[in-house]
């Protein structure tokens, strides 16, 4: 029972990383109706940044606005040089181009940074099963879900945003400023990226230019099982996620956890395509 209750708890902790991302990964879907799979590139810069300066000045703290910032900037920046003159072809050609970016941006920062790992601190005590800073990671996932979840559903701004993403024509007739909108996706989705890359370097990981590729992997799982469209999804499909990770890995061998991620999402798939908090009638908008 106590292996169970350990399990359960790394899981838990672990779960709220990939959640963290995979509310970036939501939010921008939601907000633009494009997968991002720059998002762990973007994280990274901006996580890299964050040590520069922590390392610069001894603030944390000052390292944790500085990716903040950085983040939120990329994510501007990728939708209006890279993705803004794409809009009117294919949604394929959005995500080659995310795909393109995350190579570049991995490229810079082993030039610039080097290949070397490089050991990020902790925001809080780390020492004990649930840890202070697993607690602050945990909290700050639900209230970044939260907040995702009532700027979507119940302010004016979220429907705008919607209403860009899924009839852009429609809501362009209505006053809509379509393209601000989509800035705007893309500037939150980079902000909670960044947020994420913060939870996820200090939990456990070192930085080198593809740290940040196995969590996106997971994150990314996460984000389908509960559903593209749906931030409490992403939060639970993340916790899942990581339960299940845990409970494999204690219980059959830590060989066996990237298979479990794959048995959880086809599984899910099988049952429920769109995911497990999706909203079918968005979809087919």
């Amino acid at each position: 029972m106590q292996d169970f209750f350990d399990l359960t708890l790394g899981g838990i902790s672990a779960g709220a990383v990939y959640a963290a991302l995979g509310l970036a990964l939501v939010i921008i879907y939601r907000a633009t109706r494009v997968v991002n799979f720059a998002q762990p590139a973007l994280a990274l810069i901006s996580t890299y940044l964050a040590y520069s300066v922590t390392k610069a000045t001894g603030s944390y703290w000052l390292g944790f606005a500085v990716a903040i910032v950085a983040g939120t900037v990329l994510g501007v920046a990728t939708e209006r040089l890279l993705v803004r003159p794409l809009r009117h072809r294919s949604e394929l050609s959005s995500i080659i181009v995310t795909l393109g970016l995350l190579l570049v941006l991995q490229a810079v920062a082993g030039m610039i940074w080097s290949n070397e790992p490089l050991a990020f601190p902790y925001a809080f005590d780390f020492r004990g099963r649930f840890s202070a800073n697993d607690l602050f990671v945990v909290l700050v996932v639900l209230a970044i879900a939260g907040l995702v979840l009532v700027l979507f559903k119940y302010t004016p701004l979220g429907l705008r945003m919607r209403a860009a993403a899924f009839a852009p024509e429609v809501a362009r007739l209505l006053g809509v400023r379509v393209g601000r909108m989509l800035t705007l996706g893309w500037a939150l989705a980079g902000l909670v990226g960044a947020l994420a890359g913060m939870l996820v370097i200090p939990s456990g990981l070192v930085i080198i230019p593809q740290s940040m590729d196995s969590v996106f992997v997971l994150g990314f799982t996460g984000a389908v099982v509960g559903g593209l469209d749906s931030p409490v999804g992403a939060v639970v499909g993340g916790v899942a996620t990581g339960l299940v990770l845990s409970y494999a890995s204690g219980y059959v061998g830590s060989d066996i956890t990237q298979l479990a991620a794959l048995v959880l999402l086809v599984g899910v798939l099988l049952v429920r395509p769109e995911g497990l908090f999706a909203s079918t009638r968005a979809r087919r908008v």
